[in-house]
């Protein structure tokens, strides 16, 4: 059985054989799971009124530790959200009654962006879903080459910087 990314390098074959197009072979499959991924993920948050980027804020914040609180800065290092759109984000959640901002104590410039009761029960109400979309999304997959294309995935992220400090 062939895929569209096998089509696309049959037909750079045909044109340019001379070239090795292989890697497009990994990098067109990401790029195509990652649209599939991105659109079923969007449809669950949806469903809770919520957006990836948002639900990403709340439940960094809700993994983070008992207090659920980190600093603006830490919550972006945290998630996967970009520091230009963390004070919008954190303005919104705010508004919504999700979130709020409080001085830090021990650095008077500083704040801590706490979990509400209502944003914990977000994420606890979503979170179950969101589960079972990923779930639906990896049905394709037994438990050892999960295991296995976890590896491969974490291995390749490590060899593009990207590891815990």
């Amino acid at each position: 059985m062939a895929d569209q990314v096998d089509r696309v390098l049959e037909q750079w074959a045909n044109v340019r054989p001379d070239l090795d197009a292989s890697p497009m072979g990994i990098i067109g499959r990401l790029s195509r799971l990652s649209r599939f991924i991105d659109v079923r993920l969007r449809e669950t948050f949806r469903e809770h009124g919520l957006d990836p980027a948002t639900f990403d804020v709340l439940a960094t914040l809700r993994r983070s530790g008992p207090d659920q609180r980190l600093t603006p800065a830490a919550l972006m290092r945290a998630s996967m959200i970009t520091s230009g759109a963390v004070t919008q984000r954190l303005d919104r959640l705010e508004e919504k009654g999700l979130v709020t901002r409080t001085p830090n104590e021990s650095d008077g410039r500083g704040v801590y962006v706490t979990l509400t009761d209502a944003g914990r029960n977000l994420v606890d109400e979503t979170l179950p879903d969101h589960l079972a979309t990923e779930e639906a999304i990896l049905a394709g997959l037994d438990a050892e080459e999960r295991t296995r294309f976890a590896a491969t995935l974490r291995t390749l992220l490590e060899s593009l910087g990207d590891s815990v400090e």
